[in-house]
């Protein structure tokens, strides 16, 4: 007398409905490709560590010539390789992550059309690996702390949020040019111009405070202002302020470009494998 084979039923809509829960069951392929390609980066090599070193440190050296040196614009007094610094860890960890996780699912395609998994861990790998960078990078900032003997307040207890923020800021931004780079291939080229322009027209070498009061509101609308903002407030102290109406627009930019970007990237999830 034989068994009765297992059935099996297929629920229409059942993976948009458990999507999150699918998302927290391949969470060690997530593990898998994050650690693949921090060993890609760094395993056997010198140059991926000196160059998360160099890279930043050599912008900050530029940019205090250029600002502090030249220009003579004000450093809220502190040292001002310190100020620039400080704009420099989020806005390099930015430009890592959305370079990263733009390109994340054209770097994994053979990936994405042969198996089935929430295409979502694969962007949000590119962006915890742009954060090894971002730490590494961190320890020229320690470094300049010792060299001009400045020393922190509590508000560097506050930087994990304003790190939070810097994510989603990625996050958000990476999901929606990720998207659109599996859609149209030429938007590879796009990602540079953007960060080149954003680096420009983001506070990384000067304080937010040179721009006049009745014009901050709009700077804001740059979502990264409010993010190295809130870097500088937590991590210089002292005279170092936080213009709140102008960091509350840029957070709530954050929040809505995060919020899109996840519906945007879903809205077009299902299509990945046929079209990548």
């Amino acid at each position: 007398m034989g068994y009765p084979s297992p059935e099996l039923v297929i629920t229409a809509g059942r993976a948009q409905r458990h999507y999150w829960q699918d998302v927290w069951r391949y969470r060690e392929l997530f593990y898998f490709l994050a650690w693949r390609d921090i060993l890609v980066r760094y395993k056997q090599t010198a140059i991926g560590i000196v160059w998360a070193l160099i890279r930043p440190f050599l912008t900050m050296v530029v940019f205090t010539v250029v600002f502090g040196r030249i220009a003579q614009l004000p450093s809220d007094g502190v040292p001002y390789p310190i100020l620039v610094f400080a704009g420099m860890l989020p806005w390099q960890f930015f430009a890592n992550a959305l370079s990263e996780c733009s390109n994340s699912l054209i770097s994994n395609a053979n990936l994405i059309s042969k198996v089935y998994f929430p295409r979502l861990v694969v962007p949000t790998s590119a962006v915890i690996v742009s954060l090894v960078d971002f730490f590494i990078s961190g320890f020229i900032l320690l470094g300049l702390m010792v060299v001009y003997h400045f020393v922190p307040s509590w508000r560097i207890l506050t930087l994990p949020f304003f790190i939070a923020i810097a994510f989603a800021a990625a996050m958000g931004t990476g999901l929606l040019l990720a998207t659109l780079n599996v859609k149209y291939r030429d938007f590879r080229y796009v990602v540079p111009f953007i960060l080149q322009f954003g680096l420009y027209i983001s506070p990384v070498g000067f304080s937010s405070t040179v721009v006049p009061a009745q014009w901050r509101w709009l700077y804001s609308l740059n979502p990264m202002v409010g993010v190295i903002d809130g870097f500088r407030w937590a991590i210089l102290g002292g005279d170092a302020q936080l213009y709140l109406p102008g960091f509350a627009i840029s957070t709530g930019l954050v929040m809505v470009l995060l919020w899109f970007g996840i519906r945007y990237f879903r809205a077009y999830e299902r299509s990945f494998a046929d079209v990548i």
